[in-house]
Order: structure tokens, then C-alpha cells, then sequence
């Protein structure tokens, strides 16, 4: 209350502040996500792709064919010349994207047996 004009008014106050780790809070913030698959809530980030840092996740479909890893470490070596691009071998294919999910990669490119056969 303002006794000088007799009226009520309310405080605020504006930040002009803007900083690098504000910026990318806001945008880890933005992106946060969750969902429920079997009674387990699994956390995870929704990043546009031109904002991602990781932009693709290439995928042997096993690693333990190698034809499969060679195709697949092939594109992942040319894909590494324009964005960011990561790669994961280890364990089952679905824990592989679920990985991927949680860091925010909007893309996934699995090598699998048809790949080669076709040569794609």
C-alpha cells in the first residue's frame, strides 16, 4: 500500500539477465519429458533436432556380425563429418534406443540383416 496516492500496488521485478547456463536451463527444461510404461516412470528429453546435441545413434543390430558393424561403422564415420553423431553396440537394441531417448537424440539408424542384402 502506497500511503503518498492512498492505492494498492503490487511489487514485481524484471530480470534482464541472459547468460549461457541460463539459456541451455531453459532448454533442458523445455525438454523434459516423461512417460509410464508398465507402472515405471522413465524420464527423458524431447530436443528439437535443430537444437539436439546429438542429432543420430547409429545401431548394429548385433555386434557380433561383421558385416553389420563394418556398414554401420562406415555410416556412422560419414555422418560424423557433418553433425553429431553417436554410437552404441552394447547390449539389447531396445535398451540401445532407450539410451538414446533419454540423452534427447531425435534420430535412430539401426543396421540390420536387410541392410546388406539390399545394400542400402
Amino acid at each position: 500500500f502506497d500511503d503518498a496516492t492512498k492505492e494498492k500496488y503490487i511489487p514485481h521485478c524484471i530480470e534482464p539477465s541472459l547468460g549461457v547456463d541460463r539459456l541451455i536451463l531453459a532448454l533442458i527444461c523445455s525438454a523434459y519429458a516423461e512417460d509410464e510404461v508398465g507402472g515405471e516412470k522413465r524420464n527423458f528429453l524431447k530436443f528439437h533436432p535443430s537444437i539436439a546435441p546429438v542429432k543420430v545413434s547409429v545401431l548394429p543390430l548385433v555386434k557380433n556380425k561383421e558385416a553389420l558393424v563394418k556398414v554401420a561403422r562406415e555410416l556412422y564415420e560419414s555422418l560424423s563429418l557433418r553433425w553429431n553423431v553417436a554410437w552404441d553396440a552394447t547390449g539389447a537394441v531396445g535398451r540401445r534406443y532407450r539410451r538414446a531417448d533419454e540423452v534427447g537424440t531425435p534420430f535412430c539408424i539401426t543396421v540390420d540383416f536387410e541392410t546388406i542384402e539390399d545394400d542400402a
